[in-house]
């Protein structure tokens, strides 16, 4: 990897994946999934409001020498390039049109902007394992909150949220989100249970296939996964957090607007 001149005719983009806690991007090779750079991450500025944001994306994209498409990712429903929740994020995302915002920063290029789940979705789609392209599979990403993405024969539903969905009496990022358990104190086993009855009943409500499970706490799938109990299978992810920003970047190379 290197931050200066790219090996020439290379099929690159960039991908910003916009985090509650961090905002992270590198250039990738769209061909094989690859960083062609190292991964630079900032803070996530307090309060993290739009221009805040937008202003360290802009950051990063010129620490990486960047000057091409960039696809952006983020913790909220984007319908029509507008920004509809804002659930893990600044409650003044809601209704800023996205493109405007990141074009004026970035600006002369092509970008892309949608949900983070739905982008490492596409991702783990595209590199990931091959039980993503077959069948209907439901794609979880264990964070600050969670995400989710359906994908039916490698096609994406966008912007499904199911991480608010109530399971119980709480929504289920409530009570089975990484954040939770490192709130909490949970061992890997009791909050294993937890993910399990989230899981159950996305089970009971959607049949999928398969199950994929990402974010941060899936490179340590061994110690979690085992406790599990549902009977659709549960795989870890491939890209694990790095399929955020590749997925960023194969929306802006694919023209994926939601």
């Amino acid at each position: 990897m290197n931050n200066g001149k790219l090996p020439a005719g290379g099929n690159y983009c960039c991908g910003i994946d916009i985090g509650g806690s961090g905002v992270k991007g590198a250039v990738v090779n769209m061909d094989t999934g690859e960083f062609v750079t190292e991964r630079i991450k900032i803070e996530t500025p307090q309060p993290a409001t739009p221009v805040a944001v937008a202003r360290t994306v802009a950051e990063i994209v010129d620490k990486l020498n960047w000057d091409g498409p960039v696809g952006i990712c983020m913790p909220t429903v984007v319908k029509d390039q507008v920004a509809r929740i804002a659930a893990n994020i600044d409650s003044t995302w809601i209704g800023t049109n996205v493109h405007d915002l990141f074009t004026e920063h970035l600006p002369g290029r092509s970008i892309a902007v949608l949900n983070d789940a739905d982008a490492a979705g596409l991702a783990e789609v595209a590199f990931g394992d091959e039980v993503v392209r077959t069948g209907t599979v439901l794609f979880l990403t264990f964070g600050t909150g969670i995400g989710s993405a359906f994908i039916t024969d490698g096609t994406l539903f966008p912007n499904t949220e199911l991480g608010h969905m109530i399971v119980g009496k709480k929504e289920a990022e409530h009570q089975a989100s990484s954040a939770v358990r490192d709130r909490e104190d949970l061992s890997y086993k009791q909050w294993a249970t937890r993910v399990d009855k989230v899981l159950k009943e996305y089970e009971r409500l959607f049949n999928p296939s398969a199950f994929v499970v990402g974010g941060g706490i899936s490179r340590k799938s061994d110690k979690w996964v085992p406790f599990l109990t549902v009977d659709t299978p549960v795989v870890p992810a491939q890209l694990r957090n790095r399929a955020g920003i590749v997925g960023a970047a194969m929306a802006v190379a694919k023209h994926v607007t939601p």
